[in-house]
């Protein structure tokens, strides 16, 4: 069964690029000998390495995009770990996390956006007439509307409220 990997792997720094390029070139036929494909190719160049690894603190960065059953992969990460100029490498399978992006576009795909429907003009309200006498029912609203309008009015006398004393300066 073929799956997706990426496979990321450090070179030492000391190597130069015709020394590289014959590296992918013998690690992307480790590939297709084994029944898998090569999807992409990128060299992300030299960068500095988050620690020393076999006293190297820079590395040539290169990743590779493989579609290969789980023998092609450890065939190739048996390649890494004893290419010498290969001081660092990790494999990571990506086809789950394909399918799930896959899936959160197809429903990103069927939403209906509202901000590109035109705008539909809504008739104003009409304004309620004064109610001249309240019935009983509605006591307790009666009841809760100062509790709500309590902290309101008591802000403003705490922001009137002058400073005592002035702080002074440092």
């Amino acid at each position: 069964m073929s799956r997706v990997y990426e496979v990321m792997f450090i070179v030492r720094p000391d190597v130069v690029e015709e020394e590289v390029d014959k590296l992918i070139a013998g690690f992307s036929t480790t590939v297709t000998n084994g029944g898998g494909v090569v999807k992409t190719v990128e060299k992300m160049g030299r960068r500095k390495l988050a620690y020393t690894v076999r006293k190297f603190n820079d590395g040539n960065y290169v990743l590779l995009t493989v579609e290969a059953d789980g023998a092609g992969v450890l065939e190739l990460e048996r390649r890494l770990r004893v290419t010498e100029p290969v001081i660092k490498f990790i494999t990571v399978r990506i086809d789950e996390e394909e399918k799930r992006l896959a899936k959160v576009k197809a429903l990103r795909g069927t939403r209906r956006k509202l901000s590109a429907e035109p705008a539909v003009q809504a008739a104003p309200a009409p304004v309620a007439a004064p109610v001249a006498a309240a019935p009983v029912a509605a006591a307790p609203a009666v009841v809760a509307a100062p509790v709500a309008a309590a902290p309101v009015a008591a802000a403003p006398a705490a922001a009137e409220a002058p400073a005592t004393e002035p702080v002074p300066a440092v």
